[in-house]
């Protein structure tokens, strides 16, 4: 039989338990499946950081909780009170920083897409935009293409502004259009499918092009941690899928 103070123990870690890994999944849900479909996630560098966050919420929280819960503790409500404060303000900041960095716009430009997360696009480029790229949303990254240059002009205030202030065109709200505007230029980049086999397995390009059998060609992806490919249908003009090969 367990005492009564260790049964108390038990009962506080599995409550504030099963409260982390509830706050947990919803995480999980929001991070992994709104704001980084898989390989986002990846392209990006956010696992580390929401594992930081999740050892901290899931683990340590109770942990400490199991630790301080005694019968009888005059200060015991203070002390959780320290615990679970401190714990949802080191959530709070993992999620923000995982909010204002959360993959906004899959933006093709020219060659390639980029992944354009929210903290790259500078606000006056999103006050000149039309809409609807005047805004910055909440739900996965949607696919859009930089204007073609018409010009030698415009080829170079692009550049100048690149090179001044790190500000790619595909982080530039102001200068989208939607992406079917450009298939073919889309169509005229993409690249065979035989050709990713260069730089991955074999058998991972050919379990993955088994799994998207729509697929007959491909487009680079740059992330801010690693690239991934997309897959495109030429022929009907559709984008496929992103998936976690190297171009």
């Amino acid at each position: 039989m367990l005492n009564s103070s260790l049964k108390l123990r038990f009962q506080a870690f599995a409550l504030h338990l099963v409260t982390s890994v509830l706050i947990a999944l919803v995480s999980l849900y929001l991070v992994f499946i709104v704001w980084h479909p898989a390989p986002l996630a990846k392209a990006v560098g956010v696992t580390h950081i929401f594992i930081m966050m999740l050892g901290i919420d899931v683990i340590l929280g109770p942990l400490l909780t199991f630790l301080v819960a005694k019968q009888g503790k005059k200060s015991l409500k203070f002390d959780l009170g320290v615990i679970v404060l401190l714990q949802l303000a080191a959530f709070t900041y993992g999620i923000y920083n995982i909010a204002i960095s959360r993959p906004v716009y899959i933006a093709f430009d020219t060659i390639r897409f980029e992944v354009v997360q929210a903290n790259n696009i500078p606000v006056e480029s999103l006050e000149q935009a039309s809409v609807p790229y005047n805004t910055l949303g909440w739900g996965q990254p949607k696919f859009v293409a930089v204007r073609p240059i018409e010009n030698i002009e415009q080829k170079n205030d692009r550049l100048f502004v690149e090179l001044e202030t790190g500000v790619a065109p595909s982080m530039q709200p102001n200068l989208y259009e939607p992406i079917d505007n450009q298939w073919s230029i889309l169509s005229e980049q993409a690249k065979p499918l035989s050709q990713l086999k260069q730089n991955n397995k074999t058998s991972e390009v050919e379990d993955i092009v088994a799994n998207y059998a729509e697929a007959d060609s491909w487009l680079p992806l740059k992330g801010y941690d690693a690239n991934a490919v997309v897959l495109l249908n030429k022929n009907k003009k559709r984008i496929i899928k992103i998936v976690d090969l190297r171009p």
